[in-house]
C-alpha cells in the first residue's frame, strides 16, 4: 500500500461516519447471528474499518450493544422533554408523547428488538446504567399522567405507574408484529396507541 493509500485509510478510520457505520453493521450482525456469536473482527470487516478505529469509539462489543439502545433512548428523551415542557394542555402533551415514542420505536425497530433480546448479555454496570436511564424516561412520562390526575382531567382509580408499565409493555411488543409497508404508517399506529392510552385515562 502506498503512503497516500495509508493516509486515506487513516482519514477514513477517523471519519465522523465511523461510529454510525460500526453501529449499523453491528446491528445487522447481531440480528443475523446473535450478539454472543458475533465477533469484533466480523463487525470491523463489515464496517470497513480497523479494530483500532473501533476501539477509539467503543471500548468493547458491550459498548456497541449499549449504544444501539442508548442512542434511541436519547432521541426519545429529547422528544419527550420538548413535548412535556410545552404550554399545551396535558392531554395534548401526553398524546404527542405517546405517539412520538411509538414512531421512534418503529423507526428504530431493529435496534430496539436486538437490544431487548440481548440486554441480559451486557455487563452488570451497563445493564444498571440502561435501567437507570429508562427509569428516568418513564418517570417523566408518568409525570404527565400524574399531572392530569391531579388536575382532575384524568381518572385517578388507575395508578399512574401501572398505566406506564401497561403502555410501554405494548410499545416494546411492537417488534413482534409491526411490519413496514403494512396498512398503517408508523404515525397512524402511534396515534392509535395514544388514543388508547387517553381512552384508558378518560374520566
Amino acid at each position: 500500500m502506498t503512503r497516500a493509500g495509508t493516509r486515506k485509510a487513516v482519514v477514513s478510520d477517523e471519519s465522523p461516519a465511523v461510529p454510525r457505520r460500526l453501529l449499523q453493521h453491528a446491528t445487522k450482525l447481531f440480528a443475523k447471528k446473535g450478539f454472543d456469536r458475533t465477533s469484533v473482527q466480523e463487525i470491523v470487516e463489515a464496517a470497513g474499518v480497523t479494530k483500532g478505529a473501533m476501539y477509539h469509539y467503543f471500548g468493547s462489543k458491550d459498548d456497541l450493544l449499549y449504544e444501539i439502545y442508548a442512542r434511541v433512548l436519547r432521541e426519545q428523551t429529547s422528544q419527550l422533554e420538548r413535548v412535556a415542557s410545552s404550554a399545551a394542555p396535558v392531554r395534548e402533551r401526553l398524546a404527542a408523547a405517546a405517539s412520538d415514542v411509538v414512531v421512534s420505536s418503529i423507526d428504530n425497530l431493529d435496534d430496539n428488538t436486538i437490544f431487548l433480546q440481548s440486554m441480559h448479555q451486557l455487563s452488570a454496570d451497563k445493564r444498571k446504567a440502561v435501567r437507570a436511564e429508562r427509569r428516568k424516561y418513564h418517570e417523566r412520562f408518568r409525570g404527565l399522567i400524574e399531572e392530569g390526575q391531579a388536575s382532575g382531567e384524568f381518572r385517578t382509580d388507575k395508578p399512574a405507574d401501572l398505566v406506564v408499565d401497561f403502555f410501554f409493555g405494548s410499545v416494546h411488543h411492537l417488534g413482534t408484529w409491526y411490519r413496514r409497508g403494512g396498512s398503517l404508517s408508523a404515525r397512524e399506529v402511534g396515534d392509535q396507541f395514544a388514543d388508547l392510552l387517553l381512552s384508558m385515562l378518560r374520566r
